[in-house]
């Protein structure tokens, strides 16, 4: 090894041995959440902890290289942490620095991201429905979800697309509506757009279709995920009858597939729009030295976060802050925004893991005034 290389490692063992011991002067046995900063005062990573003297001394024991904790604590300069009242008060705590900081050495909520998918709606003239793991950094964007299972749910959303004529095509290629006053090529029919020559798409990229037409096709679709209406489901029956009426059957037999995997993903909405509805409670939690707090919780986010109530005037306090938050009326809708995304999953989350939690939360009926949307 060079004399550069011992140095430099001498450094960084030096670093480790400082920061071991900050953690094992200050570090208490309760849960918080910890940062992990370079000497040059990036945020590397940010975790939290049940307990945090246990978690952080861990990184210490870490002896392979290729172990993650490893890595992050020979790139790290710097241990900071907080302390919060419970692991639920840290768990939200993570979450919004991670969504403030980005730290490069977080993966954005990765415990999850194997078990949901959304069904993001894309902006621009001609939106498309895409299936996506997380919001990673839209912060503007319109989703779907959680759901279980991407792989079927691509599926259901091929079918959906084939039967209105949507585009599954890649997000910045180009639009060339027929309403265009100028074109600035006439749009060749390549096999590109294959989809649009084989008629299971409206075509807006080859000037098949105007925008307001396409639009139209596209709030269709949305209105059917959101249970308003039947069209695509019908339009499937309607040419399966016609190819049993002339003896096609295996044509009807495909068809009646395709309306099967539709019928499944309204079904997959309509148990997420119940399951989101079913979020909207006040949740108690336990704190750290009788530091208890209480969340008042709507279709799956918080709303507002108060201590846990004492006395008769902190409970009408609550109760108040409660109805406020439960009164108004909100769209019966599947849809999240961006920036609520990664909280209804945490949320979610958390309760499918810990499923006795519930039963210190008020639902939200029992509030004065309160009803939910």
């Amino acid at each position: 090894m060079s004399r550069k290389r011992r140095s430099a490692s001498a450094a960084v063992e030096a670093r480790v041995e400082t920061m071991l011991g900050h953690v094992k002067a200050g570090a208490r046995q309760r849960p918080g959440v910890y940062r992990m900063i370079s000497p040059d005062g990036e945020i590397l990573y940010v975790g939290k902890a049940k307990n945090l003297r246990t978690r952080l001394l861990g990184y210490f024991r870490a002896d392979f290289p290729a172990e993650k904790s490893a890595r992050i604590i020979r790139e790290a300069g710097e241990v900071m942490w907080d302390y919060h009242p419970s692991e639920f008060a840290a768990l939200i705590e993570e979450l919004r620095l991670i969504k403030k900081f980005r730290p490069r050495l977080n993966v954005m909520m990765k415990r999850d991201a194997r078990h949901f998918a959304f069904i993001r709606i894309t902006p621009g003239p001609a939106p498309k429905f895409m299936v996506v793991r997380g919001a990673g950094n839209d912060e503007h964007g319109t989703y779907f979800g959680p759901f279980h299972g991407a792989w079927q749910l691509e599926e259901a959303l091929r079918e959906l697309n084939d039967v209105l004529g949507l585009r599954d095509c890649r997000i910045d290629l180009p639009m060339h509506f027929a309403d265009q006053v100028e074109l600035p090529v006439a749009p060749a029919r390549t096999p590109g757009c294959i989809r649009f020559e084989i008629g299971k798409c409206l075509g807006p990229c080859v000037a098949g279709v105007s925008q307001r037409q396409y639009r139209a096709r596209f709030k269709v679709a949305r209105e059917y995920l959101e249970g308003r209406h039947d069209a695509p489901v019908e339009t499937l029956r309607s040419a399966m009858e016609k190819s049993s009426e002339r003896l096609e059957f295996e044509r009807a037999a495909q068809i009646r597939d395709k309306m099967l995997r539709l019928e499944s993903l309204r079904e997959q909405f309509e148990r997420l729009r119940f399951a989101v509805e079913s979020l909207s409670f006040v949740y108690t939690v336990l704190g750290h030295g009788g530091e208890d707090r209480a969340y008042v919780i709507r279709r799956g986010r918080i709303r507002a976060e108060l201590p846990a109530p004492q006395t008769a005037e902190e409970r009408a306090a609550l109760a108040v802050c409660a109805a406020e938050v439960f009164a108004p009326a909100e769209l019966k809708s599947a849809t999240v925004p961006a920036h609520e995304v990664d909280e209804l999953m945490l949320l979610s989350s958390w309760f499918r893991k810990f499923p006795a939690e519930l039963e210190r939360a008020v639902p939200a009926a029992e509030f004065p005034r309160a009803r939910t949307a």
